[in-house]
């Protein structure tokens, strides 16, 4: 049967249509390229998980490591010169984005690139470390999430009290790197008079032998107490203090909960994992072409409490019926 002019015309314009679709449907997806720089070591079970968090988050947004994805990860173990090291590697490998742990991480991406996107998975005053222009309207390149603010620093020390009331001498783990050990520092100082107590400052090193003896020097004072604030060397260091806090029978509260799980008494602090989890959906619509700069920074709007009963039983504690009623998990 015969067909009429504008029948051929819009049967050829058709045709025209979808052999370009099939044809790009033939295509191999384009490979996007992300770099992750982690502030710890990668045998952290912690640090693993959060990149777990971060590769399921890209994975529902569709992107797929070796399909449409490369993932370049670096671990500076909580070393400055290193981080700025691995810092300038992956720039130099031309990324789509980088995402960022803590602050050290994001410095020194920071000096390392003005235009590559940054996604900070766990910043701590993103704005007072000159990161970003403000919370709302980033303004540069680099956008993502806080893990606290300050004020969180007070409540640590509350809670230590709270749950030992007898705490009269409080050695504060810190780190004199960054803005955040000092700002953390005041805070708790700031609390610290209304309620009695003596705090003890311990300048955290990357030295075991340090920390060993800074912790035992505790012992000298009376009713003495720890809290370990949020600092990249306490995390890789960990299992140390919990292990000294046992040794000297010191309660301490720490600001992750895999210090707890792994034997601590108490955290109240962020869930990383959520973190990353989140910073994978501001990976993803970076690398479909919004930008960082508009993109506002975003806090936790939560923070959890874990409590160690076996840990507060070995220390001779009766953690209140307040504190666990608030509690997110209670290990027995």
């Amino acid at each position: 049967m015969a067909i009429g002019r504008r029948q051929f015309i819009s049967a050829v314009g058709g045709a025209a249509v979808a052999w370009p679709l099939v044809a790009r449907a033939q295509q191999p997806e384009r490979m996007r390229r992300i770099g992750v720089l982690m502030s710890t070591t990668a045998d952290e079970p912690d640090s693993q998980a959060r990149l777990v968090a971060l590769y399921q988050g890209l994975q529902e947004a569709g992107w797929v490591v070796g399909r449409n994805l490369r993932i370049d990860t670096r671990w500076s173990g909580g070393d400055i010169a290193r981080t700025r090291k691995d810092a300038a590697e992956l720039v130099a490998l031309d990324p789509d984005v980088i995402v960022a742990g803590t602050g050290p991480t994001i410095a020194s991406l920071q000096q390392a690139t003005r235009t590559v996107p940054i996604v900070m998975a766990q910043a701590v005053d993103p704005v007072g470390g000159g990161y970003v222009q403000s919370l709302s309207r980033p303004g540069g390149n680099i956008t993502g999430f806080t893990q606290m603010e300050y004020g969180l620093s007070g409540k640590w020390l509350e809670l230590l009290r709270e749950i030992a009331p007898e705490v009269a001498h409080v050695g504060v783990i810190r780190e004199l790197t960054g803005p955040a050990g000092a700002s953390q520092w005041a805070v708790i100082q700031a609390f610290a008079g209304p309620l009695g107590v003596e705090l003890l400052p311990i300048n955290n090193s990357l030295a075991p032998g340090d920390t060993e003896r800074d912790i035992s020097a505790l012992v000298r004072f009376p009713n003495s107490g720890l809290i370990v604030v949020v600092g990249t060397v306490a995390a890789i260091q960990h299992d140390l203090i919990i292990a000294l806090a046992a040794q000297h029978r010191l309660p301490a509260i720490y600001p992750y909960r895999f210090f707890v799980e792994a034997g601590g008494l108490v955290s109240y602090g962020p869930n990383l994992a959520k973190l990353y989890r989140l910073a994978a959906g501001y990976v993803d619509r970076i690398l479909k072409g919004e930008n960082p700069a508009d993109l506002p920074v975003q806090a936790p709007t939560k923070y959890e409490l874990v409590v160690n009963l076996k840990t507060a039983k070995a220390l001779g504690l009766a953690v209140p019926p307040s504190v666990l009623a608030r509690a997110d998990e209670v290990i027995e």
